[in-house]
């Protein structure tokens, strides 16, 4: 108990450049045993991750696994000198593969956040901001080869509809692509304050007299396909199920609505089953769900963080 409550009170202690969201509803819904192997599976700049190392045991352990090379860099100078915590650069979409490596079969509890951290928008290298001038990059592992421009640049005028409506629920992104395709053609597309000059320009006034930002949907498009996020979210779900010790929790926060759906929809697939309802048998189902509808933040964390705004917290639990 006096673990637990050190725990909760040393999560007010926020990191500067990332405020964890929905860090408290994490912590209570997850109840981390303090000798148990838990992994933070999109671990950032280490906001979650403190506050699981707050709850463990020196016999307690915490994966943290993050894709982006500065994140790595940092988490490595942030849980210097603790042996209960190993960083590991990598996709979630691999998690079976880095326990493996590891040799370790189940854990107790994965975490994943799948929004982009607020450093990964507040650096105008990495190309993620539509507030702000910067290279046309938007990728969250620096590995990769392909970019954001290459994406504008590059696809054809079906791939690019295809991506703004699947991805930014864009209705008629035709006008936008047409522009996008006409500008290409004498120059090459390669910062983010001309993608949005461009966006702006064909857009109807109705729309820029909005209050969100008509390039937000165009560029949470364009991040996504950048990234694959939708395929690789689906491959992490996929392998989870057989990595969680019984009463092993699954928690996601996911930002936008096609990520909720999709975790939504998978989580009740956990929690069913395939017997009919005529057939008169006790089931008991291999999971449960830890809440009916998503957890949300309080308007006061919306007020502190305002990109936690459209945050929603979904978590399982194994009972087998």
């Amino acid at each position: 108990m006096k673990k637990q409550q050190k725990g909760l009170a040393t999560m007010n202690i926020i990191n500067n450049l990332h405020a964890p969201v929905l860090l408290r509803e994490t912590m209570n819904l997850m109840n981390i045993k303090a000798d148990g192997v838990y992994v933070d599976s999109t671990a950032g700049r280490g906001g979650h991750s403190q506050a699981i190392i707050n709850f463990l045991s020196k016999k307690g352990l915490l994966l943290c696994i993050d894709t982006d090379n500065e994140a790595i860099s940092y988490l490595h100078n942030k849980f210097t000198g603790l042996n209960n915590v190993k960083i590991i650069k990598g996709n979630f979409a691999n998690i079976s593969m880095i326990l493996k490596t590891l040799n370790i079969k189940k854990v107790d509890g994965i975490l994943a956040d799948l929004g982009v951290s607020s450093p990964m928008f507040d650096d105008t290298t990495r190309g993620f901001s539509y507030h702000n001038d910067g290279v046309l990059d938007m990728r969250m592992d620096q590995n990769q080869t392909k970019t954001a421009s290459d994406v504008i640049n590059n696809y054809s005028k079906h791939e690019l509809i295809s991506m703004f409506k699947k991805y930014g629920d864009v209705n008629h992104p035709n006008i936008v692509v047409d522009k996008i395709i006409n500008e290409r053609k004498t120059h090459v597309i390669s910062s983010t304050s001309e993608l949005v000059k461009i966006i702006k320009s064909v857009l109807p006034k109705k729309e820029l007299t909005k209050l969100k930002h008509p390039a937000k949907v165009y560029f949470q498009a364009l991040r996504i396909e950048v990234n694959d996020e939708i395929n690789k979210l689906k491959d992490f779900l996929n392998q989870v199920p057989n990595l969680l010790n019984k009463g092993g929790k699954l928690l996601i926060i996911s930002f936008h609505s096609l990520e909720d759906k999709i975790v939504k929809d998978y989580f009740n697939l956990l929690i069913s089953s395939n017997i009919p309802k005529e057939v008169p048998l006790i089931f008991k189902p291999d999971f449960t769900l830890l809440n009916k509808k998503p957890i949300v933040p309080a308007e006061q964390e919306i007020l502190s963080n305002f990109r936690s705004r459209s945050a929603k917290l979904r978590g399982v639990m194994k009972n087998v």
